[in-house]
């Protein structure tokens, strides 16, 4: 049987090979720590928990839900008053599963073949992803140190910008740990006004931001809400990776739009997790705040350690990942992975398997508690590398 060529858009999965290796040492007895993949190793809110047991008990909580509930849309809509001030309504705001599914198919709900898009690079690969399996074609506007890995529409040529149908940004970026800085919303609103451009803002990783900056949202941006829309997740903030809980939040017509696609393969989120995701969105914040303080304390832990054994300064404003220059002045990220495995026991990301330009860097995850990361610091200066 011959396959959709729409799988040869995709190059195979880095983590299986990394996978593999893992196993194999493991076997041998070396000891591995695991920072490559971002699944938080904090535990899930009681409160959130048991929202969901209880609606798991009425046995009409397992039927179709067919849509979002009433009371989910609006409260996320106080979620953002409350978290961002920002006034929202219950027409620009839908559940998706995760923000990883939500961008996969909002380019399949926004373009049509041939239709050109702005995405980052570094950038998470499900941007990609969704903009192929639409059909668009990508246009790629680099983050690099010299614009603290920021993104610079001054440096998008005119003719691409003319063409484009939507640009992504990520702000706190997963994989170069960028935060938003003054100005550079606007910014973006001024460009995509100018050239009617829609932004899609992923929006993953607010309560995770460091050094006493503020992780806010796009939409509160005047203007904003005019020009785009933003992913906001509760997977990281709230620990529920594994419940998929997203939504995408902005202009009614873009929201109304992916509505229309996803309900023709998907028959609504479980009622339970909506009703979980209530009691997020209402509950206290507290352990956010507290959990982003230890999230800070091991990006402290990682970058000090780092830099004791000669790395550049990694950048580490925001999210749950480092993003790093690999020492020595190698540029195979791959290569160096591998190695770094195999003589460290050490698990990070490859750069380039985020883009061209996160060649000669690597991305760690704080999956690992302080004490843990000062042996990762130790086994990585043991090995010779």
């Amino acid at each position: 049987m011959e396959f959709s060529k729409r799988l040869d858009l995709f190059g195979d999965e880095i983590f299986s090979a990394l996978n593999e290796k893992r196993i194999e040492l493991e076997k041998k007895g070396m000891k591995i720590y695991n920072m490559s993949i971002g699944t938080p190793d904090f535990t899930t809110p009681e409160h959130i928990k048991n929202a969901l047991i209880e609606a798991a008990k009425d046995n009409d909580s397992w039927k179709y839900s067919l849509r979002d509930l009433p009371e989910l849309l609006e409260a996320v809509c106080r979620y953002y008053e409350k978290r961002f001030q920002v006034s929202i309504t219950p027409d620009m705001v839908m559940s998706v599963y995760g923000s990883q599914e939500g961008m996969g198919h909002l380019g399949m709900a926004l373009c049509d073949p041939g239709d050109l898009v702005l995405l980052p690079d570094p950038c998470y690969p499900v941007f990609a992803a969704g903009s192929l399996m639409a059909g668009a074609v990508p246009y790629y506007y680099p983050l690099v140190a010299e614009h603290d890995f920021l993104p610079y529409v001054k440096g998008i040529p005119e003719d691409i910008a003319k063409k484009a149908k939507y640009m992504v940004v990520s702000l706190p970026s997963n994989p170069v740990g960028s935060i938003a800085v003054p100005g550079l919303y606007e910014e973006i609103v001024g460009f995509a006004r100018k050239y009617d451009i829609l932004i899609i803002h992923d929006n993953a990783y607010s309560d995770i931001i460091f050094d006493g900056a503020y992780g806010g949202s796009f939409l509160s941006v005047p203007g904003a809400k005019d020009v785009g829309v933003e992913f906001f997740s509760l997977s990281k903030s709230f620990n529920v990776t594994g419940a998929r809980i997203s939504f995408l939040v902005g202009r009614p017509d873009v929201i109304a739009a992916l509505r229309k696609l996803r309900s023709q393969i998907d028959f609504g989120m479980f009622l339970p997790i909506q009703k979980a995701a209530i009691a997020a969105l209402e509950g206290s914040l507290d352990s956010v705040k507290e959990q982003c303080k230890m999230y800070e304390q091991r990006r402290d832990a990682l970058c000090n350690g780092l830099r004791s054994i000669g790395w550049d300064l990694p950048n580490g404003k925001g999210t749950m990942f480092v993003w790093a220059k690999i020492p020595g002045g190698r540029t195979d990220s791959m290569a160096f992975c591998m190695e770094l495995l195999e003589k460290a026991g050490v698990i990070v990301t490859p750069g380039a398997s985020f883009g061209p330009h996160g060649e000669g860097y690597v991305r760690f995850a704080l999956v690992l508690p302080p004490e843990k990361i000062k042996e990762v610091i130790e086994a990585i200066r043991n090995s010779g590398i």
